[in-house]
């Protein structure tokens, strides 16, 4: 703990606080003014104990982030409950290595409150260029923001958030806070973030240590499955990479996948159910329907081991009660031997070893592996008829999978649900709460197995409809998610107000996710304006010279993406780049690590990332026809900008920017 109080003070050292708030607390018979100071960690005086500079994260510094002026009274709820009082003063401060910066009063009480001061704050953040990493937002987060950030821990929280809106910062703040405010109930170590990838993971790393939280464990969902299942080592899993190939191949057309796709089949709630009744229905019959014989005369009978089963061991997973019941047969015999004639017991031993073994051959210790072929490949008699519910294509491609030897990413949600059944939840897999980015991008049954590994349904599930380029396997409706959760167990969030981009970006955005069928939440800017967005036709052969002179025109930046729309096109694009001397960095699909500065980047793997300057290519009819894949590819790669777009095609522009 002092090793961790001297971190924060170390950490406080550069810039101690951001916000000031004047706060006259009413009592009866009392009145008083405080001067709170609000900084990323609470600092107090060494002798006295005075509170010098507030946590972000108390109670009382929630004034700082709900108050927007007014002379009202106002209140806060303290551990001993609502302190009510009036707000004398609200400043914004920004400290940089221990020289003050810049001051903005955006309400002193009495004086008349000028509109826009916060914003002229705000603003001023916001146009600072970014570097490598995402930062904290703590002086800077937004009522709405934060609003979610204080929410209960006991509740799933689904926040639809466009493009820009800080729907991951948020996120981050929260398990912030929630080790602030509930310290004796949860541990970091408990908690868990779900990435697309891993590339982002290491995108965001920066923010937790920021606000001096460590020990989180973040995963992409792939790696976390393959943690908790016991695979063979003949059996290959491909994560979800693979599809991007199948799926951003150019001219492939979202609109064609059904509801019957493997994809959204195996991540489907039928699907869920039809795993659980194969489940159920094996957990009745699975235990030999026979008495057990160990020599002639002693009988251990059918309903005796029925009894241990599903009575005595009730309270264990499937294959666990299995072993039970094989130890307390194993101790049954052993005890009745001690009652036979020592000339013979070595023989009945042997022959009851025999009869045994016989007997859990008719009782399989299945893996989930195992479980998942007898589903497909080989259904046994009281499994076929449910099997019957699934559809025979999905048979038999997943048969066909199996035959090879090979799993897909979109098996792996049926694999923990059975895991689960069969041998239960580890504690080490067991969380406080769990932060699952891009759910879009994740399919009720994979929300359903997460469900079983947190405590009181404490969730913070966010994302943007409008990016959720991989539906093939995601959701189209949040609906999708919030009916997996009962009401009092939810709370729906829209953050609607996007804090990324020039008022000049997100405008062109919303025309082209407008082109949409889905009815998708637009984004609204902050008042920043910047310059239009840039639209050139450039042959191909002139490409790399064209992106070469934009990058010199912008060399004072800290961060440009060269968005391309596939893998294949992003290689052949950063030779050709390198050819012409310019240094920059290819993002690729197994990517572990983000150093920022020029990257080219295929538009599926920028989401989540934002850059100074982006510049998309061939942004053409043949490589952005109108679909509602390619709207939204567009919409994502449009939308990672901060401050300039730049959009170049060769022949036809694609008709969603003509």
């Amino acid at each position: 703990m002092r090793l961790e109080k001297l971190d924060h003070l170390n950490g406080s050292l550069s810039a101690p606080y951001f916000g000031r708030i004047d706060f006259e607390e009413q009592f009866p018979n009392i009145e008083s003014l405080q001067n709170i100071y609000i900084g990323k960690f609470g600092i107090e005086d060494i002798d006295s104990r005075e509170i010098i500079v507030v946590d972000w994260r108390s109670p009382i510094a929630s004034l700082f982030y709900s108050f927007n002026g007014g002379e009202e009274p106002v209140s806060y709820e303290s551990p001993d409950g609502f302190v009510e009082g009036n707000i004398h003063l609200k400043r914004n401060i920004v400290i940089r290595n221990q020289t003050l910066d810049r001051v903005v009063d955006s309400y002193v009480r009495g004086q008349e409150h000028f509109e826009g001061v916060s914003d002229e704050f705000l603003i001023y953040r916001l146009q600072e260029n970014k570097d490598d990493k995402l930062k904290d937002i703590v002086s800077t987060i937004q009522e709405e923001q934060d609003k979610i950030i204080r929410s209960p821990k006991n509740m799933a929280l689904i926040i639809q958030g466009v493009a820009g809106s800080g729907k991951t910062t948020v996120a981050l703040h929260r398990l912030a806070y929630l080790l602030y405010h509930y310290r004796d109930q949860i541990k970091a170590e408990n908690l868990i973030i779900f990435a697309p990838n891993k590339m982002f993971l290491d995108y965001i790393s920066n923010v937790l240590p920021e606000l001096g939280i460590g020990r989180v464990q973040q995963y992409t969902f792939y790696e976390w499955a393959l943690e908790i299942i016991d695979f063979p080592s003949k059996i290959k899993v491909h994560s979800i990479q693979g599809q991007y190939e199948k799926w951003f191949k150019i001219g492939d057309d979202q609109l064609a996948i059904t509801d019957v796709s493997t994809e959204r089949y195996k991540g489907s709630l039928q699907f869920q159910q039809i795993i659980l009744q194969c489940l159920s229905t094996y957990e009745e019959h699975c235990i030999p329907d026979m008495d057990l014989e160990l020599w002639e005369g002693k009988i251990l009978s059918r309903e005796t081991i029925h009894k241990w089963f599903y009575e005595e061991y009730q309270i264990f997973p499937l294959m666990i009660r299995r072993d039970h019941v094989t130890k307390r047969i194993t101790r049954f015999k052993n005890s009745e031997l001690k009652y036979i004639d020592k000339g013979i017991q070595k023989k009945l031993k042997s022959q009851a070893n025999k009869v045994i073994r016989s007997y859990f051959k008719k009782w399989t210790a299945f893996t989930a592996v195992d479980f998942y072929s007898e589903i497909f490949s080989k259904p046994s008699s009281v499994l076929s008829n449910i099997t019957l519910l699934i559809p025979e294509i999905i048979k038999q491609e997943t048969k066909k999978s199996l035959k090879n030897k090979e799993l897909h990413f979109e098996d792996l949600a049926a694999l923990l649900y059975i895991h689960n059944y069969l041998y239960g939840i580890k504690s080490d897999f067991k969380y406080d709460h769990i932060v699952i980015d891009e759910a879009q991008d994740y399919s009720p049954f994979q929300v359903i197995v997460l469900k079983e590994h947190v405590r009181n349904h404490s969730f913070s599930i966010l994302g943007d409809l409008a990016q959720g380029i991989h539906s093939y396997h995601g959701i189209n409706d949040w609906k999708e998610i919030r009916q997996l959760f009962s009401e009092e167990e939810t709370s729906y969030f829209q953050l609607q107000v996007s804090y990324r981009s020039t008022a000049e970006i997100i405008q062109f955005s919303n025309k082209i996710i407008s082109f949409s069928e889905q009815s998708l939440l637009l984004a609204t800017p902050v008042v920043r304006s910047g310059q239009e967005v840039s639209i050139n036709h450039t042959p191909k052969e002139k490409l790399p010279n064209k992106i070469k002179n934009i990058v010199e025109k912008e060399k004072n930046v800290h961060s440009i993406a060269i968005v391309g729309r596939t893998d294949e096109e992003c290689t052949k694009l950063h030779r050709l780049l390198s050819e012409e001397g310019l240094q920059c960095h290819l993002i690729t699909s197994n990517l572990e690590n983000y150093d920022g500065g020029i990257s080219i980047v295929p538009a599926f793997l920028a989401k989540g990332l934002e850059f100074d300057v982006v510049i998309i290519v061939d942004v053409d009819e043949e490589h952005y026809p109108k679909n509602e894949l390619n709207i939204k590819l567009l919409y994502v790669a449009c939308t990672r900008a901060l401050h300039k777009l730049y959009l170049l095609y060769s022949n036809n522009p694609s008709p969603l920017i003509s």
